[in-house]
């Protein structure tokens, strides 16, 4: 239910920024998801406090208590602009013919293959520290650390893109993922200096995860038809996002299970490099310099 609202929540919002931005539609993007990683900074800290006083059960009532006081302003707040062309009716479905579009499949499959790899992080850092023998209140802070830096990776590649190329910067930022992973994350061993530094630079990388996605989808399409296939692209993501976890869950209880899970998770950003790349190339080529 909690994934149901989420989407409920997310597509229209999204979708709407479309209707007002163009030129500077990755800064507006950027802006707004910006409010997520605000949101995981405070909520690890505030269940931190929370869970040692009033339990599990009122922490979570108190946390949607203070989601249901944000969300029926949002809610509110939304408008559209554009209408739907003359004649035109838009259906509410997912519109499963856009995949015939290359660029748009490869897109697509991208993000499905960084929600395998961003997931994996954001569970399982805290009990990874834990684990290696950190103290398992302050590994919650882990978090904070990695959404504090999720606010800067929202907003400045998403102002960035809007002058470089929306693709250029999700290619260079899901690169950077593939980097903190592989070259932070995995030699840590618990090392508390480099799951703080990890944290920090891969929360930055993995902001832009969620900040330009919707506007690089958008390139690929008319903005009145953006939110139907907004969603269409999130729904095959979905299935990364539902699957991710169990899997990751059952590499880290085999041998060597750390190490395992964190290679699962560089080797997902790399196949969601390619994704990207091989979009990109569909759209505009092999030449470096072109902004898109």
């Amino acid at each position: 239910m909690g994934g149901l609202g989420g989407a409920l929540l997310n597509s229209p919002a999204y979708g709407s920024i479309a209707h007002f931005f163009n030129r500077r539609r990755g800064l507006a993007t950027g802006v707004a998801t910006t409010a997520g990683g605000v949101g995981g900074v405070i909520f690890p800290i505030l269940l931190r406090e929370l869970l040692p006083s009033v339990g599990f059960a009122w922490s979570c009532r108190i946390l949607a208590f203070i989601m249901l006081g944000l969300a029926v302003p949002c809610n509110l707040f939304i408008k559209t602009r554009l209408t739907p062309s003359k004649g035109h009716v838009q259906s509410v479905w997912p519109d499963l013919t856009v995949f015939k579009d290359a660029r748009f499949a490869f897109a697509s499959l991208g993000i499905f293959f960084m929600e395998w790899g961003l997931f994996v992080p954001l569970t399982f850092i805290v009990s990874y520290a834990a684990a290696h023998g950190q103290d398992e209140t302050e590994s919650y802070l882990l978090l904070s650390y990695l959404n504090a830096g999720s606010v800067l990776g929202r907003l400045l590649p998403g102002f960035v893109s809007d002058h470089f190329g929306r693709f250029n910067i999700i290619i260079l930022a899901i690169a950077l993922c593939v980097i903190t992973v592989l070259a932070l994350w995995l030699p840590a061993h618990g090392s508390q200096p480099m799951l703080i530094a990890y944290s920090v630079l891969f929360g930055f990388a993995s902001g832009s995860n969620l900040g330009l996605v919707p506007v690089c989808l958008g390139q690929l399409c008319d903005h009145r038809k953006f939110g139907r296939m907004y969603t269409t692209a999130m729904m095959v993501a979905s299935f990364g996002t539902l699957t991710s976890l169990p899997i990751a869950g059952a590499i880290v209880n085999t041998k060597n299970g750390w190490d395992s899970l964190i290679i699962f998770a560089g080797i997902s950003y790399v196949i969601a490099l390619i994704c990207y790349a091989a979009a990109r190339v569909l759209a505009v080529g092999w030449n470096p310099r072109t902004i898109f």
